[in-house]
């Protein structure tokens, strides 16, 4: 049995609200983590003002962490509804 391991986050960024960050729905049963409306803005705010002018530094590092912070849920998704669909077809 292989055990997929999460991606490694190197930081957070600062402007990651520490309470409120995350959101939980249903989806079939099975919990989805998602982005809070507060966080997906910021990445929006972000991505219009890369299309108009370059980001600073700060700004781009920030983008990235948001990047990586979504594989992160991205894959703990995946895991869980993998799980979900395979302890069903056990069933």
């Amino acid at each position: 049995m292989t055990i997929f391991l999460p991606p490694k986050l190197n930081s957070l960024p600062t402007t990651l609200p520490i309470e409120g960050a995350v959101r939980i729905d249903l989806e079939e049963g099975i919990p989805v983590f998602r982005a809070s409306t507060t966080v997906q803005s910021r990445i929006e705010e972000l991505l219009a003002k890369q299309q108009k002018t370059p980001l600073s530094a700060e700004e781009e590092k920030e983008l990235d962490c948001y990047e990586e912070i979504d594989d992160y849920i991205s894959f703990v998704n995946r895991t869980i509804r993998n799980l979900a669909v395979a302890s069903n077809q056990k069933v």
